[in-house]
């Protein structure tokens, strides 16, 4: 029902736009999130953006660089990712929860099968 795409290789100081597009079921009143996993890492919270785009929510790792926005019409989600590091090589999901600005995973019931991103130096 989610479905991400948007990952791919990119250089150092590049940039990236991941989408999120939902489907099956309107998730215009969810709060929508954005975390990452990197290879023997646990999942980690990116951003969130609350479900009247009123607020939003960044890791402090990713302030300033990524921006979460998104399109509720289209029913799709964005982040947009800016002077990406090695370190943000990951694999990138998005989720769906009914609570209000959760950086907590187990906070959210629906995910996406993830896209890779992967930041050369």
């Amino acid at each position: 029902q989610l479905v991400e795409s948007g990952g791919g290789l990119v250089q150092a100081g590049g940039s990236l736009r991941l989408s999120c597009a939902a489907s099956g079921r309107t998730f215009s009143s969810y709060t929508m999130g954005w975390f990452r996993q990197a290879p023997g890492k646990e999942r980690e919270f990116v951003a969130a953006i609350s479900w009247n785009t009123r607020s939003t929510y960044y890791a402090d790792s990713v302030k300033g660089r990524f921006t979460i926005s998104r399109d509720n019409a289209k029913n799709t989600v964005y982040l947009q990712m800016n002077s990406l590091k090695p370190e943000d090589t990951a694999d990138y999901y998005c989720a769906a929860s009914v609570a209000s600005m959760s950086t907590t995973p187990s906070e959210y019931y629906y995910w996406g099968q993830g896209t890779q991103v992967t930041v050369s130096s």
